[in-house]
């Protein structure tokens, strides 16, 4: 697949970009997708939640009622989890949420999500972006001179800029990552992705 390679300026330049076909033109794996989006949504969370079960209640042990005569159950505790302020049954505990997928596993889910936007044509090639200052102003002309400004938008670029990603940062839906980050959720995630020209060449080295 070749595309066309754009300017800041939004306009298409002589440049052509040809994408690898066996990164950007395979069968997606939807399972493969799922069990990676999964992972990742996993690992973001903290785990620290936790209900008060029957030990952590604060309360009197002692019997509130005697155990027969009383026309109804019996009762040991005030911390017994069928009474209003009492624990928790079976209540969440912290614990780690994260599992293990293979690194082929990932691999080929990175892979799908990003043929899945090659076959949607949305997929946008851009000149190198080069900063001398954080300009939030300057990012948003790109963008709307690209007419992606009203997306969700992913900006791959080879390296860490400071510059770029200081830009980019108060800016609603959109993100920006080194072409290393590249994952499954944030692909998918976004309406148009924008790569730079020499953020290509990094991915495909990523995936090869």
């Amino acid at each position: 697949m070749e595309l066309a390679v754009y300017n800041a300026e939004g306009k298409a330049t002589s440049k052509k970009v040809k994408l690898d076909d066996s990164i950007f033109g395979i069968e997606p794996n939807d399972h493969a997708i799922y069990l990676d989006v999964k992972l990742i949504m996993a690992n973001k969370r903290q785990g620290t939640h936790m209900a008060r079960e029957r030990a952590d209640v604060r309360g009197s042990t002692r019997k509130i009622k005697k155990q027969k005569g009383t026309g109804t159950a019996r009762a040991g505790s005030i911390k017994n989890p069928l009474f209003r302020g009492g624990g928790t049954i079976f209540g969440p505990r912290p614990r780690n949420y994260s599992f293990k997928l293979n690194k082929k596993q990932r691999k080929l889910a990175r892979m799908s999500a990003l043929s899945y936007k090659a076959k949607e044509e949305s997929i946008l090639i851009l000149e190198d972006l080069k900063m001398d200052l954080p300009k939030t102003k300057e990012y948003m002309a790109v963008m709307n001179n690209l007419k992606v400004s009203e997306m969700k938008t992913l900006v791959v670029i080879a390296e860490n800029d400071k510059n770029v990603y200081l830009s980019s940062r108060n800016v609603q839906n959109t993100k920006v990552i080194e072409a290393s980050q590249v994952n499954t959720y944030d692909v998918l995630n976004c309406k148009k992705l924008i790569i730079s020209e020499s953020a290509i060449d990094k991915i495909e080295n990523l995936f090869s």
